[in-house]
């Protein structure tokens, strides 16, 4: 009877136990760059994990590292979520500058309308011509910022002559082609140094949106800031928020379809906008510091669209040169940000 009794208890135990197993807990590590309170924390990666984590009932747990807290530095970060070293990373594909040259036709001059297109239009861009590219990874998303502004100390930038001689930080290949045909002098760094170049003269000024002015407080180390009218701004920068391959092949399927029910489309529409809305409080600051704020005349736009122009045409020979048809893209690419910004 007691053989029997203890039969049956662990039959129970081996039954209750299964649902436990099945129902595992996942912790996500992910890291970006930027410090706990700028706009890619609180806009993409809060909502995500609090989003994951709800959906799943607890079984997906998020820990997020900004500001490399895991260690390496910025342009290590898809390598990291390539490895295992976080799970999920927030990143610049450009800051490996040649590595990821297809996604890249949005960073030329003069691509972007706005943030909500724009994106829209990367992420549709990067599903149909670009999975190889990152086959490495798995991509959850593809988003741009908003457009971006020319950020000096000491100098007003009023027309393209302004720019010449002028020390500028440079987001990436592309832009930092643009900046010298126009006679600046570019110089690349990941943004976190920004401040700290600026402080100490290395540059003269930056090329990034409103929205990181405010966490790394560019607004009180520049004094002026140009901007660009017009259907197309000057740049935008492509980024990448990605999971390491084998950790998202290893969910259980009903995990894997929350993690894509918040991935790709699913979001593109919300964080396009949102990036749109985050440039506000960085005008404000510098506004309301007194800080001196241009728009470039139509003609002083049309002059660095002309210059621009051989940039793209660099861009579509490389594209051929590795026996991709870089017209073809260019033109896919301009196709959709025309289609997604009705």
């Amino acid at each position: 009877m007691r053989a029997k009794l203890t039969a049956a208890a662990m039959g129970l135990a081996a039954c209750m136990a299964a649902p436990a197993a099945d129902a595992q807990t996942v912790e996500l590590k992910v890291q970006h760059f930027l410090p706990a309170g700028a706009p890619a924390q609180k806009v993409l990666i809060e909502p995500w994990a609090k989003a994951v984590e709800e959906q799943s009932g607890g079984r997906i747990k998020v820990r997020i590292f900004p500001a490399m807290q895991l260690g390496g530095r910025p342009p290590q970060l898809v390598d990291q979520v390539r490895d295992g070293i976080a799970d999920v990373v927030w990143t610049l594909p450009s800051y490996t500058p040649g590595r990821f040259p297809i996604m890249s036709v949005f960073e030329l001059p003069f691509m972007i309308s706005d943030a909500a297109a724009t994106t829209e239009a990367a992420q549709e861009f990067y599903e149909t011509y670009a999975r190889e590219e990152f086959a490495d990874v798995h991509p959850l998303l593809f988003h741009v910022h908003a457009r971006g502004v020319i950020h000096t100390k000491g100098r007003a930038i009023a027309a393209v002559d302004d720019l010449k001689g002028l020390k500028l930080r440079a987001p990436s290949r592309p832009v930092g082609d643009a900046l010298a045909r126009y006679g600046a002098v570019p110089i690349f760094m990941p943004v976190p140094q920004t401040p700290e170049a600026l402080s100490k003269g290395v540059i003269e000024g930056a090329v990034v949106p409103w929205e990181i002015t405010v966490p790394l407080r560019l607004y009180e180390l520049t004094d002026h800031h140009t901007q660009i009218a017009g259907p197309r701004g000057l740049y935008t920068s492509v980024f990448l928020f990605a999971m390491n391959k084998a950790r998202y092949q290893g969910l259980p399927d009903d995990l894997k379809k929350i993690v894509d029910a918040n991935a790709g489309r699913a979001i593109t529409a919300r964080i396009g906008a949102a990036w749109e809305e985050v440039e506000k409080p960085g005008f404000e600051a510098a506004k309301a510091r007194g800080n001196k704020i241009t728009t470039l005349s139509d003609a002083e736009t049309a002059k660095l669209r002309t210059l621009a122009q051989s940039v793209a045409t660099a861009w579509v020979e490389d594209m051929n040169k590795a026996g991709k048809d870089g017209a073809k893209l260019l033109a896919a690419a301009e196709a959709l940000i025309a289609k997604h910004g009705r």
